[in-house]
């Protein structure tokens, strides 16, 4: 600001008045428009009937061009610049082969500088910023709260343990995001402390059982925290069973409880999903169902999908 009104009085410009910018180019128009509006505490311009919108990187338009998207606004509503296509346009199939390319003589590219109805594009951003910034905002959120995972285990001692491999594969494939592990032992003294430290995800690992127990002990401590109050905590019970020692439709009828635990937990702002993983005793066919129980946690938690709650994926 203090570089704009430096250079206004070096070179004594006239009728011109400065606004403070925005965080997006969007908000910036915003900030502008709002100087102009009758509406705002202290406004000390007039409101005018047309307003131009231009681009400050391309200052020099001739005043023709100006007369041009002003009459056609005032008439319209709006209005702004095109030009001719120079670039072929081509739009993509599904398999990222040419479906359909453009006809250049038939369209024209949208340029700066653009013309408006005062009033019609003020309340047109009333509108569209206060959704924007709150789409924005949670997607700064979202982004914020998943960058750490903590993998409970129903045991520390044993390195071997599948949670263990579990959680190395976790760090390989989401080389961006804090992967901890802690385990429910000890009056989970630890894991208190991750909860307290506010981490928003945890898988929670359960070997060869097809009950939630230990689940419901993580649960548990999230409810009695004020964890979820603010944002809501993910949770991915994660089941490793081998299909040879129990009959799939016993296990599968134990795992269905998720539904109702989902239900239960959810109403204190906590996203429970189940995942089935084979464990099977070939190392890479292992490593691979670890790969994609890793790509389906990453996924959980980064959109955080309250339709997929309860749900049992398998990977």
């Amino acid at each position: 600001m203090e570089v704009m009104k430096s250079i206004i009085q070096k070179y004594q410009h006239k009728r011109i008045s400065l606004v403070e910018a925005g965080v997006t180019r969007h908000r910036s128009i915003f900030n502008g428009l709002k100087a102009l509006a009758e509406d705002q505490i202290n406004s000390k311009l007039s409101k005018p009937e047309v307003v131009i919108i231009h681009d400050a990187v391309r200052p020099f338009v001739e005043e023709g061009v100006l007369l041009k998207v002003v009459t056609a606004a005032k008439e319209h509503g709006a209005a702004g610049a095109i030009r001719p296509l120079v670039s072929t346009v081509v739009s993509p199939s599904a398999d990222g082969c040419l479906d359909y390319s453009l006809e250049r003589a038939r369209h024209r590219a949208s340029e700066m500088p653009q013309a408006f109805l005062f009033d019609v594009i003020y309340e047109a951003y009333q509108q569209v910023t206060y959704k924007r910034d709150l789409y924005a905002a949670e997607s700064i959120i979202k982004e914020r709260i998943s960058q750490e995972i903590c993998v409970v285990m129903d045991t520390e001692e044993d390195n071997k343990h599948v949670g263990h491999l579990l959680e190395e594969v976790l760090k390989s494939e989401l080389n961006h995001v804090k992967v901890t592990s802690e385990a429910l032992g000890h009056a989970g003294r630890h894991l208190q402390q991750i909860i307290l430290d506010q981490c928003y995800n945890f898988v929670c690992v359960n070997v060869t059982t097809s009950d939630f127990q230990e689940t419901q002990k993580l649960l548990s401590m999230l409810e009695e925290s004020s964890l979820c109050i603010l944002y809501p905590v993910v949770v991915v019970s994660v089941h490793f069973l081998d299909f040879k020692l129990v009959p799939p439709s016993q296990k599968m009828e134990n795992l269905m409880q998720i539904r109702e635990f989902a239900k239960e937990v959810k109403e204190r702002n906590i996203l429970l999903y189940g995942l089935l993983i084979s464990y099977p005793q070939d190392d890479q066919k292992l490593q691979e169902s670890l790969r994609q129980g890793a790509i389906i946690i990453a996924s959980l938690i980064k959109e955080r999908n309250s339709g997929l709650i309860g749900q049992l994926l398998i990977a």
